[in-house]
């Protein structure tokens, strides 16, 4: 029997935060913890798409318990704001969902490369500030959404805000997304060594039609990408509830390990059943490059996990 949002077992007294929870995948995912009973937080960007989200998931779901609270991952000082008026004493799901793809060179508004900046900096920087929340909850869970595309690049510890050379959109996309899954594997690394009952997982959602793809080349203005990507979603992309499936599995299923990485069963890109393992670069998986990523990222964030120390 394939595995459905039906599945998800019962939230109620659970809260989950998901990031980027106003469209697409988040917006799927938010929607679907509030119909099983959580209380959900919309953490957006967008004061108006954020307060729209929760009023269409309040129509579709009879019930439903959700609230909007601004958080802007490409600034660091919204993440501190958003760390700081956390208003719950227990954290259950913590899905680190929102991102950005194949942008033109930019920058964050504390200097980073946006897409490192937002897709990595941001969610560690959330992830250190929402820690004692997680700590104080038993069995909570970090989901964070990565992508198949992470295996075109690895990170390079040399240059992680991408300044060196000729700056490639998709090779910045592909680093930031390994720096999601290697900051699961040393978050899994250090949680484990502190006998904490929090479990770090990874999942992606294949190729789901979203409006991540058009975002890219409208801001650069490539009306013709624009198109093929318009194209793609219509023609080929699953939807965004087929793709949303893999992040409800990795965040909700009692069997899920880990460190984990979760995507669609069809060959990792569409699904025609339940989420599977899916596989992974192996740098992903480098425990000393997780260490190197982990301390540029203190560094760079200036959050420090206090309880997790580094392991070995």
């Amino acid at each position: 029997m394939a595995w459905n949002a039906a599945r998800i077992p019962d939230q109620g007294g659970r809260v989950a935060v998901v990031t980027g929870a106003n469209s697409g995948l988040g917006y799927v995912v938010a929607r679907e913890l509030a119909r099983k009973g959580a209380h959900v937080v919309l953490a957006c960007r967008s004061e108006v798409r954020g307060r729209a989200a929760e009023r269409r998931i309040a129509s579709e779901v009879g019930g439903a318990d959700v609230e909007f609270v601004r958080l802007d991952l490409g600034d660091l000082g919204s993440v501190r704001e958003f760390a700081a008026a956390y208003r719950h004493e227990r954290l259950d799901l913590l899905v680190n969902n929102a991102g950005v793809m194949a942008l033109p060179y930019g920058t964050t508004v504390d200097g980073f490369e946006t897409q490192f900046g937002v897709n990595h900096l941001g969610h560690f920087a959330l992830t250190g500030l929402l820690l004692p929340a997680l700590l104080a909850t038993p069995d909570a869970r970090v989901v964070t959404v990565s992508s198949m595309m992470h295996a075109l690049a690895t990170i390079d510890p040399r240059d992680l805000n991408s300044e060196r050379g000729r700056y490639r959109r998709w090779v910045a996309y592909a680093r930031s997304k390994s720096a999601n899954l290697l900051f699961t594997h040393e978050l899994a690394r250090r949680l484990e060594a502190a006998f904490a009952e929090v479990t770090a997982v990874a999942a992606h959602p294949g190729y789901a039609a979203t409006n991540l793809q058009t975002t890219g080349p409208r801001a650069a203005g490539r009306r013709v990408s624009e198109w093929v990507a318009e194209l793609g979603n219509r023609v080929v992309a699953q939807s965004a509830e087929g793709g949303a499936l893999p992040v409800l599995y990795a965040a909700t299923a009692p069997d899920v390990r880990p460190d984990s990485f979760t995507g669609p069963s069809f060959a990792a890109w569409r699904g025609n059943g339940t989420p599977a393992p899916s596989p992974r670069a192996p740098w992903t998986l480098d425990d000393r490059a997780g260490e190197l990523l982990w301390e540029a990222s203190e560094r760079m964030t200036q959050v420090a996990y206090g309880p997790l120390k580094r392991v070995g």
